[in-house]
């Protein structure tokens, strides 16, 4: 942490300090030569044994995943206003404004209520019910960072109009309104977020092309608005699939739309690179755009699907989803310090808005990597001296990953499950036993503390157990806005 120096007169064999013009002598919150670039990396429902697990899946237990090579980390408290638990929306949004909110509500004051949406004439749940009267908006850094002048980006594998992107760029009293929030990406369109400013974001890449479509050409709006259309005449260059995005050369793009699936984009262990660019790619072009701003920029990155494949809990798919997001890491720092080698200029942070209920069983002999013949960890549990498989009380095996909710759940005696091996826990869609059985893809958030990494300048500032509120004046202060 920097201080401003203090200010020393030598009269005569005596010294004495004057204060005039150190007023920030001991301020903390001023620090010198902030940032020109912030990338806020948000893996979503990214807990810590869930970056363990990835971690052994991806390089074995004594590996590093770049996450794990962030020299500044901290833990982050995740409870949101009204829950012991949070949902992504109030999560994300204390990271982006610095308030705690209710469950559901996106960038909103604490009093805000979230109020379920109505159903439309076409049957979808998408009618705005939240009442004039209902709080107000709460700025985010990424509105604060288009006031000082910087360049602005939100890239996700989510829809682009879900809980985490949203609350970069909108303000609604329900996660679910997702056609009012893809209009408020529109710039000058009807229900436009003008703390935008009049150009809005550079960069809006991800999933959700429904929210932007009408209801009679396949979408799920109402209005009958073509967002797509909308954004073009604003000279958004628009990439619908990976021939079209590798086909757009960021460094000459002023602002660049990518919709590439019409809900969510593929998990990563499915994606067909032919059809979807990865979360690397998308990030590293992303940055070559906003990049042009000699301002500088504030760009999200959402490794979003990590918390789909958990709330399945299919374990295979959250850890290639981890990977997936770390590698967007690894390239991001990689290009940032082709033009700031030492990042004296950039601060990135790595975080994750909740934990989940993976766990980690037995006392498992070290497995190693996941490879062709090595399920790692996703393999049953082996003891540790001897290599033999390990059994319940019921005389039956059990994964190393398993959770705490979750739709695979033995109804009674699980000596039935006497032939569990490896072949079936580590197939791509093993969805792994829990203690207590809830719907398929009911799997619950996990309250834990999760991790944050920082580096670059500012980074220094990220230290101990910390509210994700206060996460807000930590970039907010080193980015200067």
């Amino acid at each position: 942490m920097k201080r401003t120096s203090l200010c020393v007169a030598v009269l005569g064999a005596a010294l004495s300090l004057t204060v005039a013009g150190c007023s920030n002598i001991s301020n903390p919150s001023v620090i010198a030569d902030a940032p020109q670039n912030v990338i806020f990396f948000l893996g979503d429902g990214m807990g810590m044994t869930t970056m363990t697990a990835a971690r052994i899946y991806a390089v074995g237990e004594d590996g590093d995943l770049t996450m794990d090579t962030l020299p500044e980390t901290a833990f982050v408290k995740t409870f949101s206003n009204d829950a012991q638990v949070t949902d992504s929306a109030p999560s994300m949004s204390a990271y982006m404004t610095g308030v705690k909110m209710n469950n559901e509500v996106i960038s909103m004051t604490s009093d805000t209520q979230a109020i379920d949406p109505g159903t439309d004439a076409n049957g979808n749940k998408l009618v705005n019910n939240c009442g004039s009267k209902n709080g107000s908006s709460t700025p985010t850094l990424l509105e604060l960072a288009k006031v000082k002048g910087l360049a602005t980006g939100v890239v996700t594998t989510t829809r682009v109009t879900h809980a985490t992107p949203a609350a970069t760029y909108s303000h609604i009293c329900h996660r679910d309104l997702e056609n009012d929030i893809a209009a408020a990406a529109v710039p000058g369109g009807n229900g436009y977020n003008s703390a935008l400013g009049s150009t809005g974001l550079d960069v809006l890449m991800g999933g959700g092309r429904q929210f932007f479509t009408p209801f009679q050409n396949g979408g799920k709006r109402s209005d009958g608005r073509d967002l797509i259309a909308e954004m073009k005449a604003k000279n958004y260059a628009y990439a619908s699939n990976a021939t079209e995005f590798n086909a757009i050369d960021g460094t000459k793009t002023d602002r660049l739309l990518g919709l590439f699936t019409s809900s969510h984009m593929s998990y990563d262990l499915d994606r067909d690179p032919a059809k979807e660019p990865s979360l690397a790619d998308m990030t590293t072009k992303a940055m070559d755009v906003l990049s042009k701003n000699s301002k500088g920029y504030f760009l999200m990155v959402e490794g979003g699907r990590i918390d789909h494949a958990l709330h399945e809990t299919t374990a295979k798919k959250a850890l290639q989803d981890t990977l997936a997001f770390d590698n967007a890491i690894k390239a991001a720092i990689a290009k940032a310090r082709i033009s700031d080698p030492d990042l004296k200029n950039t601060l990135i942070v790595v975080t994750a808005d909740h934990d989940h209920t993976l766990v980690l069983n037995g006392y498992a002999k070290r497995t190693g990597k996941t490879a062709a013949g090595n399920p790692g960890v996703l393999g049953v549990v082996k003891n540790y001296v001897t290599g033999a498989v390990e059994k319940d009380l019921d005389g039956a095996p059990y994964s190393i990953i398993g959770f705490g909710t979750g739709e695979n759940r033995t109804q009674g005696n699980r000596s039935s499950m006497a032939s569990l091996d490896e072949n079936t826990t580590s197939a791509n869609t093993y969805h792994q036993e829990a203690v207590v059985r809830v719907a398929a893809g009911s799997e619950t958030h996990g309250g834990t503390d999760v991790f944050l990494g920082a580096i670059g300048k500012g980074s220094e500032t990220f230290l101990g157990t910390i509210d994700n509120t206060k996460v807000f004046g930590l970039v907010k202060t080193a980015a200067g806005l």
